[in-house]
């Protein structure tokens, strides 16, 4: 198997629809559709130009079954950098099977998940940052994600990452001057404009890497569990964050036995969300089970929702949901004083921060709610067209690794040792700086990201 040996996949989703598209890659594919696919001009695919399309009848062992829609990408100037075809049919699920079937007969394989992407990568069409952000487009399930994914398709991290390894990879080659002419004035940096240089460096590194809080918000989400005591409005504000009846409500203490977990995007940020059991003691067997559940949920967010009752003063219940929140320090807390419909609110010297009230019932409040989630994680003091993002774990750890050898460069100069010696923590900041957009990245780790990817993207 070669990278460029010929492949085939259905790239719309499966199902019926108004049209169905087959995309061919590879070596000879245009001359291989040429055998399933005439064109009603009876002009020889071969002889198209890049970028036309053409119609024509699809064909099966010599015999009409579809007409449609043939167009051809010569390379490299295609998706994936080799030529291409793409055939557009009915959208019926047995035609375009048939279609495909026409294609592998003529000589092409299946393509693996993620394939055509790959190739784009590897033909060095997409940087790696670039086709992850393809995947953050089909996956997307917010306006913020579809718009962070589609500005990192356009290149702004990858522009960033270039501005900031030419910058470094100067201060490197600054170095080697050092190391091959001690003796001589060859480099380009004194060491102390080396030391200031790296000190920029590293702020702008550290900036780039501080990104990732956002774009961790906005395209993995944030773990976030609603907590409380019973029949606070727990479930009542799920319902009314998600904008439709998913939990029970009731008002019967305890209705909430399970995790109730849904995934939803507010305040410009993707929460993966879990209503919890009320907290409380109880003998109820299965209600200890509920509350159990709900303290492990408790221990994995990265953001609380506490619910209180607003209505009524804080109670021994109260005060124990208040240590539990104390004993997990990690997590951002956002205290909710609900049902404000039914009176005034208990004061806030109750919580380490300003609790929001609002009404679960009427929604009056959940605005307040939804920009303090947005300004937790800046989603909306961020322009994602000009801001480059880090937007996975990925890119984060590189990004993380890149400003740790930088300040271990910092440090040697600071301590007086000489350039040759900051030299190697540079070399590797730099290896850690273009891993973040795939150069260097290993085969397993390249391999693991595109079978994220539908077969046919």
């Amino acid at each position: 198997m070669t990278i460029h040996d010929p492949i085939a996949a259905i790239s719309t989703p499966y199902g019926r629809g108004g049209i169905a598209v087959i995309r061919l890659s590879g070596d000879g594919v245009i001359r291989l559709a040429e055998q399933f696919f005439h064109t009603a001009s009876k002009k020889p695919l071969t002889s198209l130009a890049g970028g036309q399309a053409v119609y024509g009848y699809i064909l099966r062992e010599g015999k009409r079954i579809d007409d449609g829609i043939a167009t051809v990408f010569r390379a490299p100037h295609s998706y994936t950098g080799e030529d291409t075809v793409e055939i557009s049919c009915h959208g019926g699920i047995v035609l375009s099977a048939t279609v495909l079937t026409c294609a592998l007969a003529a000589g092409c394989r299946s393509a693996e998940a993620g394939e055509f992407t790959k190739r784009a990568f590897l033909n060095g069409k997409l940087s790696l940052s670039q086709a992850e952000a393809v995947i953050g487009l089909i996956d997307a399930m917010s306006e913020e994600q579809m718009r962070l994914s589609a500005a990192m398709t356009r290149g702004i991290l990858h522009d960033r990452i270039e501005q900031l390894s030419e910058r470094l990879a100067d201060l490197i080659a600054s170095v080697y001057a050092y190391i091959d002419y001690p003796d001589e004035d060859l480099t380009d940096y004194t060491p102390v404009e080396l030391m200031t240089s790296c000190r920029a460096l590293l702020s702008d590194v550290e900036s780039l890497a501080a990104t990732y809080r956002t774009g961790h918000a906005v395209s993995e989400g944030i773990p976030t569990v609603i907590i409380g005591k019973p029949n606070t409005g727990k479930s009542s504000l799920l319902n009314r964050i998600l904008g439709r009846e998913r939990a029970i409500v009731t008002d019967v203490a305890g209705t909430t036995r399970d995790t109730v977990e849904e995934t939803v995007s507010f305040g410009g940020i993707t929460l993966r969300l879990a209503d919890t059991a009320g907290l409380r003691q109880t003998t109820d067997a299965v209600e200890q089970i509920g509350v159990s559940k709900a303290k492990e949920k408790l221990e994995e967010a990265e953001l609380v929702l506490a619910v209180f009752d607003g209505s009524m003063p804080l109670d021994s219940e109260d005060e124990a949901v208040l240590q539990a929140l104390a004993e997990n320090s990690s997590a951002e807390i956002i205290p909710i004083l609900n049902k404000s419909d039914r009176g005034s609110c208990p004061t806030a010297n109750h919580f380490s921060s300003e609790p929001i009230c609002l009404s679960a019932l009427t929604g009056e409040g959940m605005d307040a709610l939804a920009k303090r989630v947005a300004d937790l994680y800046r989603a909306d003091k961020i322009d994602y067209d000009v801001t480059p993002i880090v937007a996975n774990a990925r890119q984060f750890s590189a990004a993380k690794a890149a400003c740790e050898h930088l300040r271990l460069a910092l440090d040697a100069l600071n301590g007086g040792f000489t350039q040759d010696i900051a030299g190697m923590d540079l070399e590797l900041a730099l290896g850690k700086l273009r891993e973040l957009d795939g150069c260097g990245t290993s085969e397993e780790i390249t391999d693991r990201i595109f079978h994220r990817f539908c077969v046919g993207k």
